[in-house]
């Protein structure tokens, strides 16, 4: 199957002769006019970002996840670089939990960016942490961590691993749980220093991907534990990102009753959808974030200024799979290949920053001054 696939093509190159159940139900659907299905079996184009990296890319049926010019699946390590996670990030737990944890990330780039567009510096407590995107873009903008909390004690190993110690495993919904991080957030204010809450709950049930998209899914009223704890401990601010469904669920009424709730507790709200492919990531994944201030008189918060762009001629291209995984060694199916050696030296700043040969701030540099590949 994945042979028979071209750069940039799809489960429509795939021949018929070659039995697969999966591909009968997609060709039949696809007669039903339900959606083209243009990623499934999809092979990426090495002159363009990476589609979405869902936490199912081992798989060639869930999405575009095919090598552009190899015969198998991306590998965790290009996963990641996807994501933005440097090499050096060391994922932690069995193949899929670690598959998991690179497709919910936030990319710490993006989370970098945002950090820095809020003109301060100040700590942070990381809720729905995962295995730390968010937290290690703020950590890299010169932000520091106090505690990260998520449902998945795997995760945290990642997140103690790479980025802080301190971790709290368990729901917030749990009242032990939620206590004690309010307790430490108590503990941790420090005079004069900005302290803000990081985090948006499990987005699969606001996602678009979903079969059922309803506000009885459990997953949707974890955002009324996290309004509680902003209420709670009285921060600064927040970060809250989710997937642009969460936008049009019930014609937009549920959107409202999330930035009503935030609202409700912190005077000063924001929100703006945010493209990576914009902001120098070799990726598009468009996610929704929401920024509040707990000050009502300061300015109304203004994302970051993009950087790249798929169409526009006036703007620098955006990053390519090329730029992002170039340099990374040929691997056999199913193969990780991360103690094996680089193919050649960087020939981007992509795979610089990704080796950490230079560092967030000098890449977006370069980007912005067009020196993408003058960096050596």
């Amino acid at each position: 199957m994945v042979h028979a696939v071209p750069e940039g093509g799809n489960w429509k190159h795939i021949p018929e002769s070659i039995p697969s159940r999966r591909l009968d139900q997609i060709r039949e659907s696809f007669k039903r006019g339900e959606g083209s299905r243009s990623t499934y079996y999809g092979r990426l184009r090495r002159d363009m970002p990476s589609y979405t990296i869902n936490t199912y890319f081992n798989r060639p049926g869930n999405g575009c996840h095919i090598h552009p010019f190899q015969d198998r699946v991306i590998s965790q390590r290009e996963a990641a670089r996807f994501q933005s996670f440097p090499d050096s990030f060391e994922f932690l737990g069995g193949q899929g939990a670690v598959c998991t944890q690179i497709g919910n990330a936030v990319p710490p780039l993006m989370a970098y960016q945002i950090a820095m567009s809020l003109k301060e510096k100040g700590s942070y407590i990381d809720l729905f942490s995962g295995a730390g995107g968010m937290g290690l873009g703020f950590k890299w903008a010169g932000w520091t961590p106090v505690v990260a909390n998520d449902i998945e004690p795997k995760f945290l190993d990642t997140y103690a691993r790479n980025i802080h110690p301190r971790v709290v495993a368990g729901s917030i919904t749990n009242p032990e749980i939620f206590d004690q991080l309010v307790s430490i957030a108590m503990e941790s204010r420090r005079a004069g220093e900005p302290l803000w809450v990081l985090g948006g709950p499990p987005c699969q049930g606001f996602s678009t991907a979903g079969a059922r998209r309803t506000m009885d899914d459990p997953r949707n009223h974890l955002f009324w534990d996290y309004v509680r704890f902003l209420e709670k401990v009285e921060p600064d601010g927040f970060v809250f990102e989710n997937v642009t469904g969460l936008l049009n669920m019930q014609g937009g009424k549920v959107f409202s009753a999330v930035r009503e709730a935030f609202a409700s507790v912190i005077p000063s709200i924001s929100a703006a959808v945010i493209s990576t492919d914009e902001y120098a990531i070799p990726q598009r994944r468009k996610r929704v974030i929401i920024v509040g201030r707990h000050n009502k008189h300061a300015p109304a918060w203004i994302p970051p200024s993009t950087l790249t762009s798929l169409y526009s001629e006036a703007a620098c291209a955006a990053v390519s799979v090329e730029e992002a995984i170039g340099d990374l060694p040929e691997l056999a199916p199913g193969e990780d290949g991360s103690l094996k050696p680089y193919r050649h030296s960087p020939k981007s700043a992509y795979q610089a920053l990704m080796r950490g040969l230079i560092f967030p701030d000098e890449y977006f540099r370069l980007i912005s001054n067009g020196g993408r590949f003058d960096f050596v």
